[in-house]
């Protein structure tokens, strides 16, 4: 609810350039970035489920700051800090799901996970749009009630791991794999994370260079890119899971090689892009490969990971959309404002065809963890 709104309450509200308002976005990403890795590590730990609690009441209560700050430099450090918070619990989360669930449900339960995420995307902005023209205040105490709800909710729950699964799975694993065994050195997850980053920056167009494209270009009007928007949502939120629950048995080489290319081909697509029909193709395009790509790369990474170290491989895995979270929209206005649009389309094509071909490239790779050497 917050976050969709930072960069207007910096400037409405601490009265700063739109210039200086970006800083806010590009600070929760770096600090989205730092957590990831350390998050995973400590999800390893002391539970997934405990740092998921954790992180939402220290998020939650963090939110209920930021109204009292009216210091700009004051507030970005705040955003740093709560990203670090904030975004601790996605790679806990992850971590959570690949524990509980196992074989060919997995992929399912990472699109119910992506559907969750997409309905709460759909009802904050509306929330937040609401309290904003009341009191920007109201923002942050509501979104900060609703994450200490929800820590509450945990608890209450009585929600824990599945110890019996993950202490089996833990033991094989100690037979095979040196304790000291480095994240950094299992080659198979540090090709897949370079194959994917191409198409993360690809995908995170939809929030940089593409409204630019639409609104300014093209000429159609902010409730077009909307319309355009709630395309994409309905479809993930109506589709994904049972798309997903009929590719899972697919092998996972073929599901992120496909959802690449549709990526690629959906943006790419926009070279040839005038009218609202082919801009709706376009998006249809993209969102099958959101909805294709996203729940396989969560699948893949649950399964070469070690059991006992599957928060770590999360973070880092968390850590290429926080890397072109930052990098994608900045690169992507960058290109349309000195090369114009045919360059930055062509130029996105292009990317999202190397993580294809790379994805490609994982049918023959082999993880040197010997307890994941079989991929699918």
């Amino acid at each position: 609810m917050v976050l969709p709104f930072i960069a207007l309450y910096s400037v409405e509200e601490l009265k700063v350039g739109i210039a200086e308002s970006g800083l806010v976005i590009a600070v929760y990403g770096i600090g989205s970035f730092v957590s990831a890795p350390f998050a995973g590590k400590l999800s390893d730990k002391i539970g997934s489920v405990r740092l998921m609690i954790v992180s939402l009441f220290l998020s939650g209560i963090f939110l209920f700051f930021y109204s009292l700050v009216n210091d700009f430099y004051l507030f970005l450090v705040l955003s740093f800090f709560w990203a670090i918070i904030s975004e601790s619990f996605r790679p806990a989360s992850m971590s959570f799901i690949s524990s509980q669930i196992t074989g060919e449900r997995r992929k399912t339960a990472f699109a119910v996970y992506r559907l969750a995420i997409n309905a709460g995307m759909s009802i904050g902005p509306v929330l937040g749009g609401i309290l904003s023209t009341i009191d920007f205040s109201l923002l942050f105490y509501f979104d900060g009630a609703t994450s200490i709800a929800a820590g509450i909710f945990l608890i209450l729950s009585g929600m824990k791991e599945n110890q019996l699964s993950t202490e089996t799975v833990s033991e094989n694993s100690e037979k095979t794999v040196p304790e000291k065994f480095s994240i950094l050195k299992n080659k198979l997850f540090i090709y897949f994370l370079i194959a994917l980053i191409p198409v993360d920056i690809v995908f995170f167009q939809h929030i940089g260079a593409l409204p630019l494209f639409i609104v300014g270009e093209l000429g159609f009007s902010k409730a077009m890119f909307g319309f355009l928007m709630a395309i994409n949502t309905v479809l993930v939120i109506i589709i994904e899971v049972p798309l997903n629950d009929a590719m899972r048995n697919w092998k996972h080489w073929k599901a992120l090689a496909l959802g690449s290319l549709l990526a690629a081909c959906g943006f790419g697509f926009l070279i040839f892009t005038t009218g609202i029909y082919l801009l709706i193709i376009s998006v249809v395009i993209w969102t099958f490969g959101e909805m294709i790509i996203f729940p396989a790369a969560s699948d893949y990474v649950a399964e070469i990971s070690p059991a006992d170290k599957r928060g770590e491989y999360m973070g880092y895995f968390q850590m290429t959309f926080s890397a072109s979270l930052v990098l994608g929209p900045l690169i992507g206005t960058k290109v349309l404002d000195d090369f114009g649009s045919f360059i930055l389309w062509g130029s996105i094509f292009i990317l999202g065809m190397i993580s294809t071909l790379m994805m490609l490239g994982l049918r023959n790779r082999k993880s040197i963890a010997p307890q994941i050497n079989e991929i699918n």
